[in-house]
Order: C-alpha cells, then sequence, then structure tokens
C-alpha cells in the first residue's frame, strides 16, 4: 500500500471519529493519539475505549458505530464535494495549529488558501447601520482586491457583507460556520455559501448534520480568529458576541484593528471602548493593508499584546462602577436605562421603548416625563425626544 492509499485510508476512520458528536476536542485527540490514530481508535473495541472515555460516552460510541459504516460514510461526504482536513495533514491552517486546543479535524467544502496568502478576519453587528455597510463593503472590497483571505462567519450584517464583497472584489473568503459545513446558515445566505464554495472555502469543526446552536457559535468564533493574521471590528455593542472574538484573538497572539464609530451611536460603543483600551484604528482600506503587510513582513511575536486584555477587564469595572455611582447620584435604576436608550437624536417614545427590556414600555412616557424635569433630555416637538447635553449626575 502506497503513503498516498494509507493516508486516504486513515481519512476514512478519522471521518468516523470526527462525526462522533459526543465527544470533546481535546478528548478526541487524546482518544485517537492514545489508540493509535483514527484506525486504530476504531478497531480498538469497548474495553480500549473505556481507558478514556467516560461508560456513557462508550455506549454510545459503540451504538454510533454500529450504525456508522466507516467507507461508506466517507464516500457520501467525498461525493458532496466535502473533504476531512485533520491536524496532522499537509493540508491544515499552520495559523491554526498554533493556537490553543488547535481543532483535531475541519471538514471544508472548498479550498484552502495557501499559508503565504495573508488573512484577516471581519467581525460586527448583525443589525448593522448604513455606515457599517458601506465600512465592510468597502474594506471587504479592498483586501480582496489586494489578494488578501477575508474570514468570518457568513452571518447576516457585517460578517456576509465584507464576504461578499471581498468576493466581488476578485478575492477569496472563508466562512466559518456555527452547524455543519453541510449546513446553510443563516438560510438567507444561501448564495454566499454557493459562492464561497466556489472562490474560497467553507468550513467547520462540527459534525455533518449539527445544527446551528447558540453554543456552537463563541467555540466557532476562536476558529475565525485563529486563521486570521489580524481582525478587525466594524460595529459592536457593549455586550456582543465580536468582543468574545476579540477575547479570544488577543489570547491567540492576533492584533485587533477598529473602526471608530460615532459617541453617541451605540453600535459603536464597543468599538470606541476597545480604542481606548488599545487596539488599533482601522482609518481607511489602504492603510489597514498596508499595516497587515507590516505585520506579516516583521513577523510579530506571538502572543496576547501587552495590558490590553488586562486593560480592557480594569477599564471595564471601573466604567460600570462609574455608571452605578452617576446612577445613584440622580436617577434610579429605571430611569437611568431609559436615560441610556435616548440618544442625541430625536426619537420617538415608541423607538426608545423598542431598545428597552418589556416591562419598561408601559411606564416609558413617565419616565420620559421625569427626565425631562431633571433637564436630562428634552422634548424637541410633540411626541419626540433626545438627550439635552447634561450628563445624569450633578
Amino acid at each position: 500500500m502506497s503513503l498516498e492509499e494509507q493516508r486516504e485510508r486513515e481519512k476514512i476512520y478519522a471521518c468516523w471519529l470526527c462525526n462522533f458528536p459526543n465527544i470533546g476536542n481535546a478528548r478526541l485527540r487524546r482518544f485517537s493519539e492514545s489508540l493509535g490514530g483514527p484506525e486504530g481508535a476504531y478497531f480498538a473495541g469497548r474495553e480500549q475505549w473505556g481507558k478514556v472515555l467516560e461508560p456513557k460516552q462508550v455506549e454510545a460510541l459503540s451504538e454510533y458505530t454500529a450504525k456508522w459504516p466507516p467507507e461508506v460514510k466517507y464516500r457520501e461526504m467525498r461525493e458532496e464535494g466535502i473533504e476531512l482536513v485533520t491536524i496532522s495533514d499537509r493540508g491544515y491552517p499552520e495559523r491554526l495549529k498554533n493556537i490553543p486546543d488547535a481543532p483535531y479535524c475541519l471538514f471544508v467544502r472548498g479550498r484552502l488558501p495557501g499559508e503565504d496568502i495573508p488573512a484577516v478576519a471581519v467581525v460586527g453587528a448583525r443589525e448593522c447601520s448604513e455606515y457599517g455597510r458601506y465600512v465592510a463593503r468597502e474594506l471587504g472590497t479592498a483586501l480582496g482586491r489586494h489578494g488578501v483571505t477575508v474570514v468570518s462567519g457568513m452571518a447576516k450584517g457585517i460578517d456576509g457583507i465584507s464576504q461578499e464583497a471581498a468576493l466581488e472584489g476578485g478575492g477569496t473568503s472563508l466562512g466559518v460556520l456555527g452547524s455543519g459545513v453541510d449546513i446553510c446558515y443563516p438560510a438567507q445566505n444561501r448564495g454566499l455559501y454557493r459562492r464561497l464554495t466556489e472562490g474560497g472555502a467553507v468550513l467547520s469543526t462540527y459534525p455533518l448534520g449539527t445544527p446551528a446552536r447558540p453554543q456552537n457559535f463563541p467555540p466557532r468564533n476562536r476558529i475565525v480568529s485563529g486563521l486570521a493574521d489580524a481582525v478587525v471590528v466594524i460595529e459592536a455593542r457593549v455586550r456582543s458576541g465580536t468582543l468574545i472574538t476579540v477575547d479570544m484573538a488577543l489570547e491567540q497572539g492576533r492584533e485587533v484593528y477598529v473602526v471608530p464609530g460615532r459617541l453617541t451611536d451605540r453600535l459603536s460603543d464597543g468599538c470606541n471602548r476597545l480604542i481606548k483600551q488599545g487596539a488599533e484604528v482601522c482609518l481607511s482600506p489602504e492603510s489597514f493593508y498596508e499595516e497587515i503587510l507590516r505585520l506579516r513582513e516583521n513577523k510579530k511575536e506571538k502572543g496576547i499584546k501587552p495590558g490590553i486584555r488586562r486593560q480592557r477587564e480594569e477599564a471595564s469595572r471601573m466604567e460600570k462602577a462609574e455608571d452605578d455611582k452617576d446612577a445613584g447620584k440622580r436617577l434610579t435604576e429605571e430611569l437611568h436605562t431609559v436615560y441610556r436608550a435616548v440618544d442625541f437624536y430625536p426619537k420617538t417614545a415608541e423607538e426608545i421603548g423598542r431598545a428597552l427590556p418589556e416591562q419598561y414600555r408601559g411606564q416609558m412616557i413617565s419616565y420620559l416625563m421625569r427626565l425631562c424635569m431633571e433637564e436630562m433630555i428634552i422634548q424637541v416637538s410633540p411626541g419626540h425626544f433626545c438627550r439635552s447635553g447634561n450628563p445624569p449626575c450633578p
């Protein structure tokens, strides 16, 4: 048997192992390595499995194996245009191999770019503004035109817009899914999914057939940042899933760049706070591209950028304490919450209410009148309110 045939045979059993849903990444690797690889694990039997797995996992693996013929399933997967890449394969991305707890396997539909091609993760709000849409399109187009791979989660909003633009700019893009690679999520991005498989790739660490579940997305985010040289954030609220990607990027030693936004725009609160805490600023697509080239040429040392994560945590604690202090001086918790939903641009009570929990809406007019009495907001026309410019503390 040739070396190539041996590798293909190993892939068959790796496919069996990686499609088993009831085992975490670390234990999966230990299970495979302790039993001589995927093929050795397949033929080891229940007694040997029990040395690594819990009894319930052994039982589940036994039932799964009885219904999962490896050669048939592997052939079906390949006929669907899906490839399995394990951490021992030559095609496994080198960037990803060096992150903590690197995934044992990737299911890939399409073609992964070479290691010599720069890659940038572009992430941001799903419900983005027109400003965010514009920046995502401009940045994605510029990166695609310069041959930089855009990595993102194929989500609605900033993610998908930047990936579409990269492909339209003549470049490549990688979509990292929070479902099995055979499932397009969200369904409305089916066109993008198809284009990615033709001009880049979609990939996942989850077994085929895995539906998109909320708990799948934070682990997915570490793959997004792990595949990139740097991460750029376009619009993110203070409490945003995008910031999970930022934390993971910093732990992986990736540089984080942020597109600044207006001080009064809640969609930019997370971005502006990251700038305050030491993130780099992305001022234009062209200057950002030059910065990415500089990063690669200098081969900056890996690891967390000194102090940024610590600064983020400390700044978050201080800002929360300051908010609580201000609210206690002059506003009740309810009034403070309503005040923060009002912008310097006039909004109706109904528009303000939509940004608040449901329990606030019944007394919305009362809250707004009280804030007017405190001179913190003003009624600029019948039913329309905006901030007065007075801070919520004396």
